[in-house]
């Protein structure tokens, strides 16, 4: 949270709960307290309001959430710019990449998964639609970096910093600043195993008639498949060919 801002306590213990019954895949009142340090009783009484607000439920003494957070994600998702455009290309493009495709936001920072599909040479990774992601380590938050303003990516990095998720990420400033640079100047960012070992990605950023982000899409998939020319030429080139169809689809849709 940004220094000059102020949380309401009552407000900010609740959603920590939220967030405590997802990691854990459901947790009994003791559970969270513990979690949270906070009493028991605090824990007890955010979540029966949580309860009678319908935001989670009771399986005998273990919470989870609630489907009404279904409802809320899809309302969130379906008013995302671009998504319904890009619905279309990030299936397309993973039938004829064969890998797994997304269609990706910037939200505070952070990179979101707004929708994906999955080609048939593509791996399962931790890339659940709404999860989030630190932007420097993947594909299509290095291309969404580098249409944002140099000030916000300044930020960015001052709010995040640069944690490493393989050796292959890139942890120092000057070196994410000068590769933010060349991804301006080609228009695609590539991911060499950076997020996850032994899987590559390209990524370029996705905008409107104004020129304003709205997203990226990538192609991922297996690092002994997507290598060489095959990601630098040809799925770059595929993924370009998409992007300029969904800008131009959003453009005569609006």
């Amino acid at each position: 949270m940004p220094a000059n801002q102020k949380n309401i306590k009552a407000v900010t213990i609740s959603l920590n709960i939220v967030q405590e019954l997802i990691e854990r895949d459901g947790a009994r009142v003791t559970e969270v307290a513990e979690a949270l340090d906070i009493a028991p009783s605090t824990a007890y009484n955010h979540l029966q309001t949580l309860l009678n607000e319908e935001y989670v439920i009771n399986r005998g003494s273990i919470y989870y959430p609630s489907m009404e957070f279904l409802r809320i994600g899809e309302y969130a998702r379906t008013h995302t710019p671009g998504y319904r455009k890009a619905k279309e290309q990030v299936k397309a493009l993973a039938e004829e990449s064969g890998g797994r495709t997304h269609f990706t936001i910037e939200e505070h920072g952070r990179g979101r998964y707004v929708y994906n599909s999955t080609g048939h040479l593509a791996v399962e990774t931790f890339s659940s639609t709404g999860s989030s992601f630190p932007l420097h380590v993947s594909s299509a938050g290095k291309a969404m970096l580098a249409e944002l303003p140099k000030s916000r990516v300044h930020e960015i990095i001052e709010r995040y910093g640069l944690e490493a998720s393989t050796s292959n990420s890139i942890t120092d400033k000057g070196e994410l600043l000068e590769e933010l640079e060349q991804i301006r100047e080609r228009g695609v960012a590539f991911n060499i195993e950076e997020h996850n070992m032994g899987i590559n990605a390209v990524g370029a950023p996705v905008k409107d008639p104004n020129g304003f982000l709205l997203g990226a899409l990538s192609i991922s998939g297996p690092a002994q498949r997507f290598k060489g020319k095959t990601i630098r030429e040809e799925l770059s080139n595929n993924l370009l060919a998409a992007v300029n169809e969904l800008e131009l689809g959003i453009m005569y849709s609006q």
